[in-house]
């Protein structure tokens, strides 16, 4: 194991109104807000649901996949450039934008450098 889900992120019109939804869903706290960015989680040392501001949001049509599901894992690391190697070679591919990539099958998902909170990681 060289990575850890850190969170999974549902891109969204309104993240703080939707972190309100899951707050109260799961009885979890909101543990990061900002007007682009919510996170709800046990506690502001775990990994948990975020909801990231995505201006123009068009709700998924399920199941009809004329607009598809909206959301992304965050995989934290111990170091991104030794990770982005082990996952090109594990058949993942480079996506435009900072850390971002995308699974064999297409889903995006990014690598995040272990926040100080989390625990190592072993390699």
């Amino acid at each position: 194991m060289f990575g850890r889900i850190h969170h999974l992120i549902l891109d969204c019109p309104d993240p703080r109104s939707l972190g309100r939804f899951y707050s109260e869903l799961l009885g979890q706290p909101v543990t990061y807000d900002s007007e682009d960015f919510v996170v709800v989680a046990e506690n502001d040392t775990t990994s948990g649901l975020a909801f990231q501001l995505a201006p123009n949001h068009r709700p998924p049509t399920w199941p009809n996949p004329a607009i598809p599901q909206q959301m992304h894992l965050d995989i934290m690391v111990e170091s991104v450039a030794v990770a982005t190697a082990r996952i090109l070679a594990l058949g993942a591919r480079k996506l435009d934008g900072e850390d971002v990539f995308a699974d064999p099958a297409g889903h995006p998902f990014c690598l995040i450098k272990r926040p100080g909170w989390a625990a190592p990681l072993s390699n």
